[in-house]
Protein backbone atom coordinates (compact mmCIF):
# COMPACT_ATOMS: atom_id res chain seq x y z
CA UNK A 1 0.00 0.00 0.00
CA UNK A 2 1.30 3.53 -0.92
CA UNK A 3 0.41 6.90 0.41
CA UNK A 4 1.20 9.98 -2.49
CA UNK A 5 -0.17 13.57 -3.31
CA UNK A 6 -2.25 12.81 -5.99
CA UNK A 7 -4.42 16.24 -7.67
CA UNK A 8 -3.84 17.80 -4.64
CA UNK A 9 -5.29 15.13 -1.95
CA UNK A 10 -3.43 12.60 0.14
CA UNK A 11 -4.68 9.45 -1.69
CA UNK A 12 -4.11 5.83 0.10
CA UNK A 13 -4.01 3.22 -2.74
CA UNK A 14 -2.86 -0.02 -3.31
CA UNK A 15 -2.46 -2.57 -6.26
CA UNK A 16 -4.23 -6.23 -6.03
CA UNK A 17 -3.43 -9.01 -8.15
CA UNK A 18 -1.55 -10.04 -11.24
CA UNK A 19 -3.86 -10.32 -14.27
CA UNK A 20 -1.93 -8.63 -17.78
CA UNK A 21 -4.40 -6.09 -17.99
CA UNK A 22 -5.14 -3.24 -15.61
CA UNK A 23 -8.03 -1.80 -13.51
CA UNK A 24 -9.42 1.06 -11.50
CA UNK A 25 -11.99 0.07 -8.49
CA UNK A 26 -13.70 3.05 -6.52
CA UNK A 27 -15.20 2.34 -3.71
CA UNK A 28 -18.98 3.45 -2.47
CA UNK A 29 -19.54 6.48 0.11
CA UNK A 30 -18.34 5.81 4.02
CA UNK A 31 -16.61 2.74 2.64
CA UNK A 32 -12.55 2.41 1.64
CA UNK A 33 -10.47 0.16 -0.34
CA UNK A 34 -10.99 -2.40 1.25
CA UNK A 35 -14.28 -3.01 0.31
CA UNK A 36 -12.97 -4.39 -2.61
CA UNK A 37 -11.35 -7.37 -1.16
CA UNK A 38 -13.66 -9.89 -1.57
CA UNK A 39 -14.29 -8.68 -5.52
CA UNK A 40 -10.05 -8.28 -5.71
CA UNK A 41 -9.48 -11.68 -4.83
CA UNK A 42 -11.72 -13.35 -7.28
CA UNK A 43 -10.34 -11.43 -10.08
CA UNK A 44 -6.41 -11.28 -8.87
CA UNK A 45 -5.51 -13.88 -12.03
CA UNK A 46 -7.76 -11.67 -14.62
CA UNK A 47 -6.64 -8.24 -13.34
CA UNK A 48 -3.96 -5.93 -11.68
CA UNK A 49 -6.60 -3.88 -10.03
CA UNK A 50 -5.72 0.00 -8.75
CA UNK A 51 -8.09 0.58 -5.11
CA UNK A 52 -7.77 3.90 -3.75
CA UNK A 53 -9.37 5.57 -0.64
CA UNK A 54 -11.87 8.37 -1.73
CA UNK A 55 -11.18 11.68 0.10
CA UNK A 56 -12.46 11.99 3.37
CA UNK A 57 -12.29 7.85 3.36
CA UNK A 58 -9.81 5.65 4.88
CA UNK A 59 -6.67 6.45 4.87
CA UNK A 60 -7.27 9.40 2.69
CA UNK A 61 -6.49 12.78 3.26
CA UNK A 62 -9.88 15.13 3.61
CA UNK A 63 -12.22 16.38 1.24
CA UNK A 64 -11.72 19.99 1.04
CA UNK A 65 -15.26 22.15 1.12
CA UNK A 66 -13.75 24.67 -0.80
CA UNK A 67 -13.95 21.81 -4.15
CA UNK A 68 -16.66 19.63 -5.53
CA UNK A 69 -16.16 16.75 -4.24
CA UNK A 70 -16.75 14.54 -7.59
CA UNK A 71 -14.63 16.86 -9.02
CA UNK A 72 -11.65 15.91 -6.11
CA UNK A 73 -12.23 12.75 -6.36
CA UNK A 74 -11.98 12.06 -10.25
CA UNK A 75 -9.00 13.98 -10.36
CA UNK A 76 -7.25 12.05 -7.81
CA UNK A 77 -8.49 8.60 -9.68
CA UNK A 78 -7.28 10.17 -12.99
CA UNK A 79 -3.90 11.11 -11.33
CA UNK A 80 -3.45 7.80 -9.94
CA UNK A 81 -4.09 6.37 -13.74
CA UNK A 82 -1.55 9.01 -15.04
CA UNK A 83 1.25 7.56 -12.47
CA UNK A 84 0.69 3.88 -12.21
CA UNK A 85 -1.44 2.38 -15.52
CA UNK A 86 0.44 1.82 -18.27
CA UNK A 87 -2.68 1.82 -20.66
CA UNK A 88 -6.24 1.66 -20.82
CA UNK A 89 -8.19 -0.13 -18.23
CA UNK A 90 -11.32 -1.29 -17.25
CA UNK A 91 -13.34 0.81 -14.88
CA UNK A 92 -15.05 0.05 -11.80
CA UNK A 93 -17.07 2.04 -9.21
CA UNK A 94 -19.86 1.03 -6.46
CA UNK A 95 -22.74 3.35 -5.58
CA UNK A 96 -20.97 7.36 -5.70
CA UNK A 97 -17.58 5.50 -6.66
CA UNK A 98 -19.96 4.63 -9.69
CA UNK A 99 -21.03 8.11 -10.45
CA UNK A 100 -16.80 9.17 -10.11
CA UNK A 101 -16.06 5.80 -12.54
CA UNK A 102 -18.95 7.21 -15.12
CA UNK A 103 -16.83 10.94 -14.42
CA UNK A 104 -13.09 9.12 -15.24
CA UNK A 105 -15.04 7.31 -18.05
CA UNK A 106 -17.00 10.58 -19.54
CA UNK A 107 -13.42 12.55 -19.10
CA UNK A 108 -11.24 10.28 -20.77
CA UNK A 109 -12.54 7.80 -22.55
CA UNK A 110 -9.98 7.04 -24.59
CA UNK A 111 -8.28 5.73 -21.50
CA UNK A 112 -11.28 3.51 -20.37
CA UNK A 113 -11.62 -0.28 -22.53
CA UNK A 114 -14.60 -1.28 -20.51
CA UNK A 115 -16.85 0.30 -17.21
CA UNK A 116 -19.18 -1.51 -15.03
CA UNK A 117 -21.22 0.56 -12.56
CA UNK A 118 -22.69 -1.43 -9.89
CA UNK A 119 -25.53 0.73 -9.04
CA UNK A 120 -24.82 4.48 -9.58
CA UNK A 121 -26.63 6.96 -7.79
CA UNK A 122 -27.53 9.79 -10.00
CA UNK A 123 -31.02 10.50 -8.87
CA UNK A 124 -30.89 13.27 -11.22
CA UNK A 125 -30.98 10.77 -14.23
CA UNK A 126 -34.50 10.75 -13.42
CA UNK A 127 -35.51 14.32 -13.35
CA UNK A 128 -37.15 14.08 -16.98
CA UNK A 129 -39.06 11.15 -16.66
CA UNK A 130 -42.26 11.09 -15.18
CA UNK A 131 -43.29 7.58 -14.78
CA UNK A 132 -40.34 7.74 -12.01
CA UNK A 133 -41.27 10.62 -10.21
CA UNK A 134 -42.11 8.43 -7.15
CA UNK A 135 -38.88 7.14 -6.50
CA UNK A 136 -37.50 10.36 -7.22
CA UNK A 137 -39.80 12.00 -4.46
CA UNK A 138 -38.68 9.01 -2.22
CA UNK A 139 -34.91 9.99 -2.20
CA UNK A 140 -35.49 13.89 -2.07
CA UNK A 141 -38.12 13.63 0.85
CA UNK A 142 -35.25 11.11 3.13
CA UNK A 143 -32.52 13.91 1.81
CA UNK A 144 -34.51 16.53 2.97
CA UNK A 145 -36.36 15.23 5.73
CA UNK A 146 -35.36 13.28 8.93
CA UNK A 147 -31.71 12.82 7.24
CA UNK A 148 -31.69 16.67 6.79
CA UNK A 149 -33.17 17.33 10.51
CA UNK A 150 -30.48 14.93 12.18
CA UNK A 151 -27.54 16.47 10.03
CA UNK A 152 -28.87 20.38 11.07
CA UNK A 153 -29.05 18.85 14.99
CA UNK A 154 -25.42 17.68 14.81
CA UNK A 155 -26.84 14.07 15.32
CA UNK A 156 -24.41 12.24 12.94
CA UNK A 157 -24.95 9.32 14.40
CA UNK A 158 -28.52 9.28 14.19
CA UNK A 159 -27.95 10.85 10.28
CA UNK A 160 -25.69 7.71 10.00
CA UNK A 161 -28.39 4.89 11.31
CA UNK A 162 -30.97 6.70 8.87
CA UNK A 163 -28.38 6.46 6.03
CA UNK A 164 -27.60 2.96 6.85
CA UNK A 165 -31.20 1.72 7.16
CA UNK A 166 -32.10 2.36 3.32
CA UNK A 167 -28.74 1.77 1.70
CA UNK A 168 -27.03 -0.39 4.02
CA UNK A 169 -28.01 -3.90 3.32
CA UNK A 170 -28.91 -6.92 5.01
CA UNK A 171 -26.68 -6.15 8.39
CA UNK A 172 -29.27 -3.72 11.01
CA UNK A 173 -27.44 -0.76 12.25
CA UNK A 174 -27.84 -2.37 15.86
CA UNK A 175 -25.45 -5.39 14.58
CA UNK A 176 -22.65 -3.13 13.13
CA UNK A 177 -19.50 -3.11 15.60
CA UNK A 178 -19.64 0.29 17.80
CA UNK A 179 -15.99 1.12 15.92
CA UNK A 180 -17.82 0.78 12.44
CA UNK A 181 -20.52 3.04 13.34
CA UNK A 182 -18.74 5.51 14.88
CA UNK A 183 -16.66 5.51 11.63
CA UNK A 184 -20.09 5.78 9.95
CA UNK A 185 -20.68 9.02 11.81
CA UNK A 186 -17.54 10.85 11.36
CA UNK A 187 -17.82 10.68 7.27
CA UNK A 188 -21.98 11.37 7.13
CA UNK A 189 -21.27 14.83 5.78
CA UNK A 190 -19.63 13.15 2.57
CA UNK A 191 -23.39 12.18 2.17
CA UNK A 192 -24.33 15.76 1.50
CA UNK A 193 -20.77 16.68 -0.35
CA UNK A 194 -22.18 14.00 -2.66
CA UNK A 195 -25.49 15.89 -3.22
CA UNK A 196 -24.90 17.88 -6.42
CA UNK A 197 -23.77 15.10 -8.27
CA UNK A 198 -26.69 12.91 -7.14
CA UNK A 199 -29.43 14.83 -6.76
CA UNK A 200 -28.91 17.99 -9.60
CA UNK A 201 -25.90 16.21 -11.76
CA UNK A 202 -23.77 19.58 -11.32
CA UNK A 203 -21.80 17.65 -13.93
CA UNK A 204 -24.10 16.95 -16.93
CA UNK A 205 -23.05 13.77 -16.52
CA UNK A 206 -27.06 12.57 -17.82
CA UNK A 207 -27.11 15.77 -19.92
CA UNK A 208 -28.34 14.67 -23.64
CA UNK A 209 -25.53 13.06 -25.24
CA UNK A 210 -23.80 12.60 -22.15
CA UNK A 211 -24.27 8.89 -21.99
CA UNK A 212 -24.89 8.43 -25.53
CA UNK A 213 -21.60 9.39 -25.78
CA UNK A 214 -19.50 6.60 -24.31
CA UNK A 215 -18.90 3.78 -26.47
CA UNK A 216 -16.87 1.08 -24.16
CA UNK A 217 -18.84 -1.87 -23.65
CA UNK A 218 -20.69 -0.99 -19.98
CA UNK A 219 -21.85 -3.25 -17.35
CA UNK A 220 -24.86 -2.15 -14.48
CA UNK A 221 -25.30 -4.52 -11.89
CA UNK A 222 -28.02 -3.91 -9.19
CA UNK A 223 -28.94 -6.27 -6.17
CA UNK A 224 -32.27 -7.83 -6.03
CA UNK A 225 -33.40 -5.98 -3.06
CA UNK A 226 -31.80 -2.83 -3.92
CA UNK A 227 -34.38 0.48 -3.65
CA UNK A 228 -36.22 0.21 -6.33
CA UNK A 229 -34.96 4.05 -7.67
CA UNK A 230 -31.48 1.77 -8.58
CA UNK A 231 -33.65 -0.16 -11.04
CA UNK A 232 -34.93 3.31 -12.10
CA UNK A 233 -31.65 4.70 -12.85
CA UNK A 234 -30.60 1.65 -14.65
CA UNK A 235 -33.54 1.60 -17.03
CA UNK A 236 -32.60 4.82 -18.45
CA UNK A 237 -28.88 3.92 -18.42
CA UNK A 238 -29.57 0.67 -20.40
CA UNK A 239 -31.75 2.79 -22.75
CA UNK A 240 -28.82 5.54 -23.51
CA UNK A 241 -25.19 3.52 -23.31
CA UNK A 242 -24.31 2.46 -26.76
CA UNK A 243 -23.08 -0.88 -25.32
CA UNK A 244 -24.38 -1.83 -21.65
CA UNK A 245 -25.24 -5.47 -20.33
CA UNK A 246 -27.20 -5.39 -17.18
CA UNK A 247 -27.89 -7.97 -14.53
CA UNK A 248 -29.24 -8.52 -11.43
CA UNK A 249 -27.55 -10.18 -8.44
CA UNK A 250 -30.22 -12.37 -6.52
CA UNK A 251 -30.38 -12.27 -2.56
CA UNK A 252 -28.09 -9.11 -2.41
CA UNK A 253 -29.24 -5.42 -1.76
CA UNK A 254 -26.99 -2.51 -2.47
CA UNK A 255 -23.78 -3.87 -0.80
CA UNK A 256 -23.25 -6.46 -3.55
CA UNK A 257 -19.53 -5.92 -3.66
CA UNK A 258 -19.25 -6.93 0.10
CA UNK A 259 -22.32 -9.52 0.40
CA UNK A 260 -21.79 -11.06 -2.67
CA UNK A 261 -18.26 -10.94 -3.98
CA UNK A 262 -17.95 -14.33 -6.16
CA UNK A 263 -21.09 -13.28 -8.26
CA UNK A 264 -20.04 -9.57 -8.88
CA UNK A 265 -16.71 -10.82 -9.62
CA UNK A 266 -18.20 -13.51 -11.88
CA UNK A 267 -20.15 -11.00 -13.95
CA UNK A 268 -17.55 -8.73 -14.06
CA UNK A 269 -15.06 -11.62 -15.85
CA UNK A 270 -18.08 -12.30 -18.13
CA UNK A 271 -17.56 -8.56 -19.60
CA UNK A 272 -13.92 -8.71 -19.76
CA UNK A 273 -14.52 -12.18 -22.15
CA UNK A 274 -16.37 -9.49 -24.48
CA UNK A 275 -13.78 -7.19 -24.34
CA UNK A 276 -10.70 -8.05 -25.41
CA UNK A 277 -7.04 -6.48 -24.16
CA UNK A 278 -6.29 -5.38 -27.25
CA UNK A 279 -9.55 -2.82 -27.76
CA UNK A 280 -9.07 0.59 -27.39
CA UNK A 281 -12.38 3.06 -27.58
Amino acid sequence: MAKDTLAGTEIHWTRMGQGRREALLLHCSLAHLGAWRGVATQLSSDLSMLMMDLPGHGQSGDWDPERDYQTQAAEAALALLDTEAQETVDLVGHSFGATVALRVAQMVPERVRSLTLIEPVLFAALSNHPQYAGEYDDVDAFMKGAFADAMRAGDHIEAARLFHGVWGGAVSWERLPVILRDDMAARIHLISACAPVTSMDVHGQAAPGALEGLKMSCLLVEGQGTPRIIAAIHDVFEARLPDARRVVIEGAGHMSPISHPERVASEIRRLLERTPAETTV
